[in-house]
Parts: C-alpha cells; structure tokens; sequence
C-alpha cells in the first residue's frame, strides 16, 4: 500500500462519512426518497459525461455489468435509501456507527454463511466490534433515539454487506470506471423514483441549506468517492481497500458533531474507539502473510 493508496483511502473514507451529515440537511427540508433519485440522477449525468469526456464507452464486461445493477440496487436504492428514510428520526452519527459496521457484517457472513477461515485476530476484532455498537445502541435507544430509524439503519447495512460482498471484478478487464459509477447511478434512482412516485407527497422547503447540502451530497459522496473507491479497489484489492472503513466511526461522529451539532457522550466515544478497533482488527486479520 503506497502513499497514494493511503491518500485515496483517507479521502474515501472522509467523503464517505460526510454524507450522513449532509443527508440530514436535505431530509430535514425535502422528502428523503425524492432527493435521493434526484440526486442519483444527477450525478449519474455527470458521471457518464465525464466518462464520454474521458473516453470511456458503454462496453463493459459480464462483470461490470453485474456490479452496475448489484451495485445500484443493494447500496444506492436500499441502502441509501433506508438510510435516508431513517434519518427523519435517527441523528447522523449514530447512522455512520451503524453503516461503519459493514466490514464486520462482511466478516461475519463470510464466516457464517461460506465458511471462509477467520484467524484468532479476526474473531477478537468481530467480537469488540459487535460490543463497540451493543454499547452505543444501548445508550441511545435508552436517551429515546427511535427504534424504527435504527432498524431501518441495520436493514441498509445489510444492505450494503450484500454490495460488498458482490463487489469482485467491478472493474477488472475492461476499464471504464467512471461510466460503471454513472451508471449504477441511474439504477438507483429509476429504482427509488418509482417508490418514491407512489409514497411520498412533493413538498419541500427551498433553503440555502438544502441546496448546498442537495450539490455536495450529489457530487462528493455521490460521485467522486465511488470513483475514488473504485479506483482503490482495482489498485490495491478490495480487502486492503476496505481497512480504511475503520476509519468511517471517527469521520462520521466528528462531522455531525461540527456541523449538526450532535451530542456525544461518554458511550458514544468508547463505543466509536472500540469499533475502529474491531474493524482495523478484523480486516487485518484477512490479509494475507508476508511470504
């Protein structure tokens, strides 16, 4: 893993955990399902025009093809759309504790459903994990945080894991990375416009916040940190690509804190601390030894 790798990663990681906080701007003044399939749609358009800029054409591999429709309907329609839904009731940082937990739901279904081989630095990082979030659960749901938006939170980082998990030969053989992100876009947003048509009233409330949120939710997160993830997959694997995921508790928590600010106590800290632990333990533990 060279500097630029590490870079990447840390950018990633950082544009990743920023979009709780700006998805609570926009949900706050517009109905979460609706901006949610705007937003994709226009960063699909931007996507696929850089790519046409770029070069890149609409021949894609079996593989590609896979991840764009994967992809588009497992962590844009269903994750970030339960995401999005839940947080009308659920602060931003308790959504990034909970989404951050993915690398662990990874290891766990690896290990419980295809027996993949989980080493002794494996199983303590799954298991602090698992603790780090019963902690902040428990302090939460005890302070009166919603029990609906949390399940919601947990339905969409399943969600996500099944992504993940289909996430291998994205982009191998073949190239065009950033028409794979535009059109993955696309996915999400026809799949959320349809429910979004047939459950949600069109009533928003036009503010400077919103807008501002509404561009850097779309372009940022939505654009440039799946090319930049894509990007790093192909560079260094998706297991080393993914340690930095370790990182998503500490960005997520301190830019709702900053920008939101959302309260942290005492449980919230200790829980984000062991959680990181766990997932940079966990995801350690699956790479392979030095020769």
């Amino acid at each position: 893993m060279d500097i630029r790798a590490i870079l990447m990663g840390l950018a990633f990681a950082f544009m990743w955990s920023s979009a709780f906080t700006s998805a609570r701007m926009i949900v706050a003044d517009a109905p979460p399902l609706t901006a949610l399939a705007a937003r994709f749609l226009l960063s699909g358009v931007v996507a696929c025009g850089i790519a046409l800029a770029m070069g890149q054409s609409w021949r894609l591999t079996r593989g590609q093809w896979r991840a764009v429709v994967i992809f588009g309907i497992c962590q844009n329609a269903l994750y970030l759309g339960l995401n999005f839904v839940a947080m009308q009731w659920v602060e931003a940082s308790l959504a990034a504790i909970i989404a951050s937990s993915m690398p662990l739901l990874v290891a766990a279904l690896g290990w419980a459903v295809f027996g993949d081989k989980v080493r002794p630095l494996g199983i303590a990082g799954l298991v602090a994990g698992m603790a780090g979030v019963a902690l902040i659960m428990g302090s939460r749901l005890s302070g009166g945080t919603d029990l609906a938006g949390v399940g919601l939170c947990l339905l969409g980082s399943l969600a996500l894991t099944v992504a993940t998990l289909s996430m291998r030969g994205a982009t191998g053989g073949g190239g065009n990375v950033m028409m794979v992100v535009g059109l993955q876009m696309f996915v999400g947003s026809a799949a959320l416009a349809v429910v979004a048509a047939a459950t949600e009233p069109f009533v928003v409330n036009w503010s400077p916040r919103l807008v501002g949120a509404f561009l850097y939710t779309t372009l940022v997160p939505g654009v440039l940190a799946t090319w930049v993830w894509f990007l790093l997959v192909g560079r260094i694997g998706t297991v080393r690509a993914s340690t930095f995921h370790f990182l998503n508790p500490f960005f997520g928590v301190a830019v709702a804190a900053v920008l939101l600010g959302e309260r942290l106590g005492w449980a919230d800290v200790v829980g984000v601390l062991v959680i990181a632990g766990g997932i940079l333990a966990v995801q350690l533990s699956r790479q392979a030894p030095a020769a």
